[in-house]
């Protein structure tokens, strides 16, 4: 009988979605993690505590997504939570599903509450196998209602969670490639100033003379 070659320990452990390298794909493409498919009413958001999804809140009655929501993995936007994207496809994806897009821009937006503003840029690309979006590769390939119908929902969305929303504009994919690098930089210095948090010794201090 044939052997049946072992596979190591290392080549079967799973990366979390949260640690993908979003632009390791051997062409100019991105990698994003799906937390919330288009047409659900349910908002999933990955936990990296508990490793897996969660139910984090869920849209008035009459609402839904209007499009698959998900992540840019190694990333730290401003909001403190990994960099947003909407992602166009041909059909919805599913929660933890990783889809290898393109990047057509970024739209930026400004969120408000209790008088703080905060930026929330959302990079928006189309899924590299998609045949109904195939010819959109910059934002002025979009619907002209397109923009108009999300930012109607993003301020119902934001509304009802006692938040205000404002558009700020929408620019093609060399500000999202920046916004990109930007928000990967910027994760890799809050892990490296906690990596020397937990390195730092402990300060030697001599017991008194007896």
């Amino acid at each position: 009988m044939p052997r049946t070659k072992k596979m190591s320990k290392s080549s079967t452990k799973l990366k979390p979605p949260d640690q993908i390298d979003p632009l390791n794909t051997g062409a100019k493409s991105l990698r994003v993690v799906i937390e919330t498919p288009k047409g659900s009413r349910n908002k999933f958001k990955y936990d990296p505590e508990l490793g897996t999804y969660r139910l984090n809140s869920v849209l008035a009655e009459g609402m839904v997504f209007p499009y698959d929501f998900g992540f840019v993995p190694q990333t730290k936007a401003q909001d403190g939570d990994p960099l947003d994207v909407l992602l166009l496809m041909d059909a919805p994806a599913f929660t933890g599903c990783i889809v290898e897009a393109r990047i057509v821009g970024v739209i930026e937006a400004e969120q408000s509450e209790d008088g703080k503003k905060t930026r929330n840029d959302r990079v928006l690309a189309v899924a590299t196998e998609s045949h109904i979006h195939a010819d959109i590769k910059e934002p002025k390939d979009l619907n002209s209602s397109m923009i108009e119908e999300l930012e109607s929902f993003f301020v119902a969305y934001n509304k009802a969670r006692g938040k205000k929303f404002k558009l700020l504009g929408v620019k093609g994919m060399n500000t999202a490639m920046k916004l990109i690098k930007k928000s990967r930089k910027k994760l890799r210095i809050i892990a490296a100033r906690s990596l020397r948090v937990k390195t730092v010794p402990l300060a030697f201090v001599p017991c008194p003379a007896a």
